[in-house]
């Protein structure tokens, strides 16, 4: 069983921003990490694919040496200028000439929080998917425990299949010496995208959240302070 896991390389967010460290997407370290022990229970293969400038290898190599076999590296120089479905459609690209069984992303970005290019890559690929996944097994199938508005539910989906996972499920685990070291010897295949989509929206810029006004305490009796708030909602916020 082949499994391929789609990486990131994203802006530390632990970190000051002027530092410029950047690091393995959380959410897809948890689903290497999830493919690895699927991998120990049942064999077969982990690779990694990455989709950034040159720079991404530091971190692809960080992901080897998590104990993936092979990693694939789509350079593209400038991601700023891709959106969610130029990246699903050069991932697809990839995946027209290379085998896999199951699919996993991370179901966002740190750096975006699109939380899209999974979804948008099943479609591209027909493939049926599961999103939001706390937990993977195989069972006739991929078996996904998912984080559902009402609680989680369990999807039997068949292979080959696409799922993306939350970083709540699991915590990934630290490459030990000999992981790094054989992280070193192990070969990043430079693949060149076989499209150059062109995005459907762009970013038009940045702005820091603005703040909320003060809270205000409406004192008095409990009847009397109610009857000031319904009237405040009505009147002023008009929400009632």
């Amino acid at each position: 069983m082949v499994f391929q896991v789609c990486i990131k390389q994203v802006p530390d967010v632990s970190a000051s921003v002027d530092t410029g460290r950047m690091v393995l997407n959380a959410y897809d370290a948890s689903a290497v990490e999830e493919c690895l022990v699927l991998r120990e229970k049942y064999g077969g293969e982990v690779r990694l694919v990455c989709i950034g400038p040159d720079t991404a290898s530091e971190t692809i190599r960080k992901a080897l040496a998590m104990g993936a076999d092979e990693a694939s590296h789509i350079v593209v120089d400038d991601l700023d200028g891709l959106d969610s479905g130029a990246i699903a459609a050069i991932l697809a690209g990839y995946f027209a000439d290379h085998p896999y069984d199951i699919i996993a992303c991370g179901k966002q970005a740190q750096d975006t929080d699109a939380g899209l290019t999974g979804g948008m890559l099943a479609e591209l690929l027909d493939l049926p998917y599961a999103t939001n996944a706390v937990g993977l097994d195989i069972d006739g199938g991929l078996l996904v425990t998912r984080q559902a508005d009402a609680g989680r539910e369990q999807i039997l989906l068949p292979t080959p299949c696409l799922v993306t996972c939350s970083n709540d499920m699991n915590d990934p685990r630290i490459p030990s010496l000999k992981g790094i070291m054989a992280a070193k010897r192990k070969t990043i295949a430079r693949v060149d995208a076989a499209t150059q989509p062109v995005s459907a929206t762009s970013v038009t810029g940045f702005e820091p959240i603005p703040d909320r006004p003060p809270g205000e305490i409406i004192d008095g009796e409990p009847v009397e302070a109610a009857q000031e708030l319904v009237a405040r909602l009505r009147q002023e916020a008009r929400v009632i």
